[in-house]
């Protein structure tokens, strides 16, 4: 038995929005059985578009159930049957979500009628469920009212099985559910093509825009992430092609994926859309030779050991480090006193504050935390796993900015910091990237880096 499903919404993402109409009709395999149709109220007040889309308004709810009201016999109509609608995931989405919230678990089988129509009925120019009935003759009673399309796609859903003579849709309900939540618009095919590897990838809307990327460690894995749970459904609907950039290297994976970010700007992106370097790191040697820190903003001229976004970054970073390399919290510009920081009656500062640490035994820790600088002051190379076992990849970085990357065979070529460096791909620089090496610099062999024009 087949249960084929439409609903209308107060708006497209499952979490934030409520069904205020639900249309089930009831299939046998051989034809329609029946139906079931309510408006329901969602206790919320209805977006003028969505009353301009569908006619529904406050006043046509004001006296429907709710969904906890009707929950306990819809659950029993659905029970063991399969739960079909046109492009799926949004409908079962949105009822599952509003079983979850009375408690009511619901998994059932699950078939997408435009996923199975791009198999059984290929070729055509849209798979809309308005174009689609149209091209196999299909009149739509009360288009975008719940009962008028559910009551479409249960007639297609008829013609789908009358036409499916390769066996598409026992093999889609014998499937173990990835194929069937995926997005519409990208075939099972596209999908099995994606591979179990590390580096960046695109969505691309119908025109081929790029609307989203991201990076994985394993890209096909990652891709149906997005399709499962609480996805975007925006997000699902757009997606009609997906590419990708093996990069090997988990590091350069990121810097990649937010050089692309910032040249692209996808509508589906949010992160490092604003960020902006503000504020600084400041070293300086006291009356006494004691190495001290400042944090303060970062203005033209000025030259930060390490630099940060906001005010907040910078002070969880020295607060991180201090505690990492022992460091006096009063010499870091923590704590303001007159005299011995307050860490020291607790034993965690060795006492520089108060004279009970020479400044060469607490320059030397100040030492091996800048160490870590150098990232940021020099040009170095930092040489990481390739996309294949016989080769690596090679990172270029200037004043701790990415400039530049390539791939070399291993033991190929020398990476002594010349040779390689006419095989390296330069890129254009982007302030996330001095943040990401330096979230990422303890990750890094420090064999595998090579210090250029060191000082």
């Amino acid at each position: 038995m087949y249960a084929i499903v439409d609903i209308e919404t107060t708006g497209g993402f499952s979490a934030r929005n409520r069904i205020i109409e639900i249309a089930v009709v009831f299939h046998d395999g051989r034809q329609i059985t029946g139906h079931y149709e309510k408006l329901i109220n969602p206790g919320c007040q209805i977006p003028g578009f969505i009353t301009g889309l569908t006619g529904i308004d406050g006043g046509m709810l004001a006296d429907a159930p709710t969904f906890s009201e009707i929950s306990g016999e819809l659950a029993r109509m659905l029970e063991g049957k399969v739960f079909i609608a046109h492009n799926v995931s949004f409908d079962f989405n949105f009822v599952k979500e509003a079983f979850g919230r009375e408690g009511i678990p619901f998994n059932p089988k699950r078939l997408c009628t435009v996923r199975m129509s791009r198999k059984i009925f290929p070729g055509l120019g849209s798979y809309s469920l308005g174009r689609l009935c149209e091209s196999v003759g299909i009149h739509i009673n009360d288009r975008h009212r719940a009962l008028g399309d559910a009551w479409a796609t249960a007639q297609l859903f008829g013609k789908l099985l009358k036409a499916d003579n390769e066996g598409f849709i026992a093999k889609a309900l014998g499937s173990r559910g990835k194929e069937l939540s995926l997005p519409p618009h990208i075939s099972v095919e596209k999908y099995r093509e994606l591979p179990q590897a590390t580096g960046v990838y695109y969505f691309h809307d119908r025109n081929g825009q790029v609307i989203y990327v991201g990076k994985a460690l394993n890209i096909r894995s990652r891709f149906e992430g997005h399709f499962t749970g609480k996805s975007k459904i925006n997000l699902r609907s757009e997606i009609h092609d997906v590419s990708y950039e093996l990069t090997g290297s988990e590091l350069l994976a990121l810097l990649l994926e937010a050089m692309e970010i910032k040249r692209l700007w996808p509508k589906y992106n949010r992160s490092l859309k604003v960020r902006s370097v503000s504020w600084g790191l400041f070293v300086y040697e006291d009356m006494q030779g004691y190495i001290r820190f400042q944090v303060s903003k970062s203005v033209k001229g000025t030259n930060p050991v390490y630099t940060f976004t906001n005010h907040s970054e910078a002070w969880k970073f020295l607060l991180d480090n201090m505690e990492k390399f022992g460091l006096c919290p009063k010499f870091c510009g923590i704590q303001k006193t007159s005299g011995a920081c307050y860490d020291y009656a607790s034993g965690k500062c060795s006492g520089p504050c108060c004279g009970k640490e020479d400044a060469e035994t607490y320059n030397a820790k100040v030492g091996q935390f800048l160490e870590g600088a150098k990232m940021q002051a020099d040009k170095i190379l930092v040489r990481d796993k390739g996309r294949t076992p016989e080769e690596e990849a090679v990172l270029l970085f200037e004043d701790g900015f990415f400039s530049a990357f390539g791939f070399v065979e291993k033991n190929g070529v020398s990476v002594d910091g010349h040779t390689v460096m006419d095989l390296l791909k330069p890129v254009r620089r982007v302030v996330e990237t001095q943040l990401l090496l330096r979230s990422y610099l303890e990750k890094i062999p420090k064999s595998n880096i090579l210090y250029l024009n060191s000082s």
